[in-house]
């Protein structure tokens, strides 16, 4: 599933029109790699488009730079090459996909072990706490340029998909390089704050209300939070105002696997999983709903309503939980 990074940078200096690309809804992971190999590109003159279906979340646009991450336009446009950052699935792109017309080459950098190897050069890395960390690698084995926007665009990506460096993918190499990354430049304590203590009043109104409503099962080792469109029309609830809200119940003993049911107009259910431990393995399940992602952290998108299907996905895990007992 790799190729080596000397092949990446092979085709990328043949090119000279490169579109970036990350998946819909897109996190600090897709954003950090998105913004930070799209600044080292243009330092060496490519031209470059960096798209994402949802354009710039609210929540990321304090990185320098950001603003070069747009949504694709309607009319889709010839690439020399394309290059899919942390997007499991190719359809994940969404629109982006779609905006391009013809790439000469496509280019896959992942980190999800759930991704099956689209594309023609493909680097899956599932030991990789987080894309950004790839990226970093890639950027420095190949003595690519790696700006101060860059940096921080990398440091964020990691800081985030490793829950501030909490969770178990976080290794030994994921802090040498946090450590390189700060030598650099990169004030951690204020992209922390912007990261982990800037959130929008909105998101605390929505907490009250879903909270509340917060369900267990199997023993407490299930929880389970829900949120219907309703609630974020009310509450003029941004999609990044959600991500992380699952770890309010996740964190609480002695739940195994958190759940969280987000409604969406197209009639379709978006699931979010996560597990504590080695004993559920959430990407096999969110695997049998059409999604993936990794063991302890995973999602997909189902159709139907939220009674239906979140009495099917609890049927599911209480039937894993059980096993695992």
């Amino acid at each position: 599933m790799k190729v080596s990074f000397h092949e990446i940078a092979e085709a990328i200096n043949q090119a000279h029109r490169i579109a970036i690309l990350s998946h819909v809804r897109p996190d600090g992971d897709a954003i950090g790699s998105q913004l930070a190999l799209t600044l080292s590109l243009q330092q060496m003159g490519k031209e470059v488009s960096a798209w994402n279906e949802d354009g710039l979340p609210e929540s990321f646009r304090f990185l320098a730079k950001s603003d070069l991450i747009h949504r694709p336009p309607s009319d889709s446009e010839e690439f020399d090459l394309a290059i899919a950052l942390d997007t499991a699935s190719q359809q994940r792109l969404g629109t982006a996909l779609h905006a391009i017309r013809r790439a000469s080459w496509w280019i896959n950098i992942d980190h999800h072990i759930s991704n099956p190897g689209y594309g023609d050069l493909v680097y899956i890395d599932p030991v990789a706490p987080a894309t950004g960390q790839i990226v970093y690698e890639f950027l420095r084995a190949e003595n690519l340029p790696l700006t101060q926007a860059a940096a921080d665009g990398l440091y964020t990506a990691i800081s985030t998909d490793t829950g501030s460096f909490r969770y178990a993918n976080t290794t030994a190499r994921t802090f040498e390089i946090a450590s390189e990354l700060i030598k650099t430049g990169v004030n951690a304590a204020a992209i922390a704050n912007k990261l982990y203590e800037s959130y929008p009043k909105r998101r605390v109104l929505l907490l009250g209300e879903i909270l509340p409503k917060a369900q267990f099962a199997a023993g407490d080792r299930i929880a389970s939070l829900v949120l219907t469109n309703e609630t974020k029309e009310r509450l003029g609830i941004q999609p990044d105002d959600i991500d992380g809200l699952i770890d309010s119940v996740r964190s609480v003993e002695p739940v195994l696997v958190a759940l969280f049911f987000e409604e969406l107009p197209e009639g379709k259910i978006r699931l979010s999983m996560r597990s504590k431990g080695d004993r559920v393995d959430v990407n096999k399940i969110c695997g049998e709903f059409g999604g993936g992602g990794h063991p302890r952290a995973a999602g997909a998108r189902i159709r139907g309503n939220l009674e239906e299907v979140s009495s099917k996905v609890l049927q599911r895990v209480l039937h894993e939980i059980t096993k695992s007992l």
